[in-house]
């Protein structure tokens, strides 16, 4: 059975109901269930159909689970940001320039993995559980820091080779934006010259 982590309990006001949301930070996978049981940050659990264990506590029963299975990928934009994701959240993207494939201490990371798939995929999962920008992209780095580790590589290593493209791709005039690209993170940082380039790169309807 594949191991989850509990990263949010959130509680119901005035309903005495709590909600988990955990993650399998391999593929990843992400689970939502309700649970009487304290469990808090951190702890371990395991997924049988939809049941959810605590060691060998039954805990809870999943009634949703969203997977890397769920969306596509697209390399066939220009994304400001390198990395970004559909507003409906069936669409990764991955801007055309950035390699597929980054060189870390002498092992081949694949950045579709380690940017699309276990950074911009788990920050549009916690945006959509309504929580604001910055926490869903610090949630959303520690999944992917903890999956690039697991590769085998250290997370400085891994940074140095992401930061040199991240630039080279920042630096570009945007070609073509797609347009259905979610434009929250943008609006956070209240890019207004890339807001602008991208509205501009949009194809006409």
């Amino acid at each position: 059975m594949d191991e989850f982590e509990v990263i949010e309990r959130i509680e119901k006001a005035g309903t005495g109901e709590t909600y988990i949301l955990a993650i399998e930070f391999v593929k990843p996978t992400m689970i939502k269930f309700r649970s009487t049981v304290h469990l808090k940050k951190g702890d371990k659990l395991t997924l049988n159909d939809k049941e959810v264990f605590h060691g060998n506590d039954r805990v809870g029963e999943a009634f949703e689970k969203k997977s890397r299975d769920d969306v596509t990928m697209d390399r066939e934009h220009d994304i400001k940001y390198t990395g970004g994701y559909s507003l409906d959240g069936k669409t990764i993207y991955l801007d055309e320039h950035f390699p597929r494939i980054l060189k870390v201490e002498g092992k081949d990371i694949n950045a579709e993995d380690t940017i699309g798939y276990h950074h911009e995929l788990p920050e549009k999962w916690m945006s959509d559980e309504k929580y604001e920008y910055p926490y869903a992209h610090e949630t959303a780095t520690g999944i992917e820091k903890k999956y690039v580790e697991y590769l085998g590589v250290t997370w400085k290593g891994y940074c140095d080779q992401v930061d040199k493209n991240l630039r080279n791709v920042y630096s570009r005039t945007l070609g073509k934006s797609p347009s259905s690209l979610d434009l929250a993170p943008y609006l956070y940082c209240r890019d207004q010259e890339a807001l602008k380039e991208i509205r501009n790169s949009e194809p006409e309807e």
